[in-house]
């Protein structure tokens, strides 16, 4: 039986009012690499890791300009500091080299920068432009699947579903919320079905054993 997602966005908002991500940014660029670097990192670590690195960047033309080794050892704590340097750079340089420099504010610009996919440029969009967007992350996907929600393993997939069930002004205190929702209550391993607000829309199987 689909679930009403207008009634879980509603238990979910009254929940986490105003919700934010977890992520410390001043502005659009912040928060892109930030993004960036949380890829399988918390973001807590994350936070301590840009505490220092924005202090040293300040600019897409500083990321663009950085010496390769010397981001990686900036950013290790973060883990595949790597692969994450190189995306970081490549991002900035393309910022620099076709957007003057500024984080674009739209999905389609977003999504060509290396390193960032549909759920990246959403959360930016959302959060740091103030335009409406749905990131599916980890939390997003299983939450909305153990609801009822949506019914696809796909991030994309479930990102149009989720658009086609709530009115655009929800979209990003929705995800938002979800995030915050699978990481504090619906966890992976060990959720906590007794302290969860959305238990009487849940539609999923194991939600009385967990």
């Amino acid at each position: 039986m689909p679930r009403n997602c207008h009634e879980v966005a509603s238990l979910l908002l009254a929940q986490y009012p105003a919700p934010r991500l977890a992520l410390n940014y001043a502005n659009a660029l912040e928060l892109l690499v930030a993004v960036i670097l949380s890829a399988q990192c918390t973001d807590a670590r994350v936070n301590e890791v840009t505490r220092h690195l924005f202090r040293i960047y300040r600019t897409a033309a500083d990321f663009a300009a950085a010496d390769p080794s010397a981001l990686e050892e900036d950013i290790r704590p973060t883990g595949f500091y790597r692969n994450k340097a190189k995306a970081v750079i490549g991002c900035c340089r393309k910022l620099v080299e076709e957007f003057g420099g500024k984080v674009p504010e739209t999905l389609e610009a977003l999504i060509t920068l290396p390193g960032v996919g549909r759920k990246t440029a959403n959360m930016v969009l959302g959060n740091a432009f103030g335009k409406p967007g749905i990131a599916v992350d980890t939390h997003v996907l299983r939450v909305t699947n153990r609801l009822g929600l949506v019914s696809s393993d796909d991030p994309e997939e479930v990102e149009r579903q989720l658009m086609g069930q709530l009115p655009p002004a929800q979209w990003t205190a929705f995800s938002n919320a979800m995030i915050l929702h699978g990481r504090q209550v619906c966890t992976a391993k060990k959720p906590k079905c007794g302290e969860c607000v959305l238990y009487a829309e849940c539609g999923w199987a194991g939600k009385m054993s967990a």
